[in-house]
């Protein structure tokens, strides 16, 4: 499938579709996060969601749209490795639609009890997210159910809404990072600058351990990567979306990659410096653009927070490792 650039009235159309559920998120910029990187950093708040992550959006235009397209669809199945799960049960909810979520096993506790607190059949299957969603291809064949993928227009154009609010508030934005799970993300953001005619660059952020958006970035053809990060399982992307990486390849600025340690050491910045909660892939943007940050020296930059949901074992242990060997915000 190819997917379409919108314009800015589409956009500002599939908008009020998300603002029938939920608020804008808002957009800060923190004044020890900024000394931090030494520049001036905009964070977009995803993790303010409903469900506190930004996959809500896509999952709220898909839902409407199926629903308007094919009234007669009365459960529907996808997989996750939490947030977009999340996204499809709370949209499901709204429409009178029994969502199935297929997770792989050892999935996060805490984001399996979150979707099934939001009406999910949640089935645990395979070790990793490939295997997940194989299986639920297969168990929408057998029962009948609406198979929602990963990355598809209507989803797209839900995240660009978030894209839309950070770079109409903030349009001269030099450059944004925005983590890699499946593509959407960093979908949305192209669409948004497209449909704004902005020129801000956008670097897509992968783990270094899961590097297959990278690889086929740089070698402009689909690759397989082993993935064996532990703390950002929203980036834990083996195979990936077809669809989506044809606008990365065609439309992103760079995709760089950050360490599973790199990661946490952004989510207790965030913390440190914001007290906002953020989630291993939601760390991820900020995860990089510490990484860069002699080039980013003078520039202002745009991170999502884009999750926060992450388990209170995880982060205790992440804070804990800040607390032995405590390093000062600058």
């Amino acid at each position: 499938m190819t997917l379409p650039l919108p314009d800015r009235e589409q956009l500002e159309m599939t908008a009020r579709i998300v603002y029938d559920a939920m608020p804008a998120t808002p957009q800060y910029s923190w004044p020890l996060l900024n000394e931090a990187l030494g520049t001036e950093v905009w964070v977009k708040h995803e993790n303010h969601t409903p469900t506190g992550a930004f996959k809500v959006r896509g999952g709220l235009v898909y839902l409407h749209e199926l629903a308007r397209r094919s009234p007669h669809v009365r459960g529907v199945i996808s997989a996750t490795r939490g947030n977009h799960g999340q996204s499809v049960a709370f949209a499901g909810r709204r429409h009178g639609l029994q969502a199935t979520i297929v997770v792989p096993r050892g999935n996060s506790k805490e984001k399996n009890a979150a979707m099934r607190a939001l009406g999910a059949n949640l089935i645990e299957h395979g070790n990793e997210f490939q295997e997940s969603r194989e299986h639920a291809i297969q168990l929408a064949e057998m029962q009948r159910l609406h198979m929602i993928p990963s990355c598809h227009q209507d989803l797209v154009y839900g995240v660009a809404t978030y894209w839309m609010e950070l770079l109409s508030a903030q349009p001269d934005l030099d450059t944004v990072f925005v983590p890699i799970g499946q593509g959407s993300g960093i979908c949305g953001a192209i669409a948004a600058r497209h449909a704004l005619g902005l020129s801000t660059r956008i670097i897509g952020v992968v783990s270094a351990h899961a590097l297959a958006y990278k690889l086929s970035y740089e070698q402009k053809r689909k690759l397989e990567s082993p993935v064996t990060t532990v703390t950002a399982d929203g980036m834990a992307c083996r195979v990936p979306d077809e669809a989506s990486l044809a606008w990365v390849t065609r439309y992103a600025d760079d995709i760089v990659a950050v360490t599973d340690d790199e990661v946490e050491e952004a989510m207790r910045l965030y913390y440190l410096a914001t007290h906002n909660v953020a989630e291993g892939a939601g760390a991820a943007a900020l995860a990089a653009a510490m990484q860069m940050k002699q080039q980013l020296a003078g520039r202002k930059i745009g991170v999502p927070l884009c999750g926060g949901n992450v388990d209170h074992d995880q982060f205790a242990r992440i804070l804990n490792r800040q607390q032995r060997c405590p390093q000062p915000l600058s």
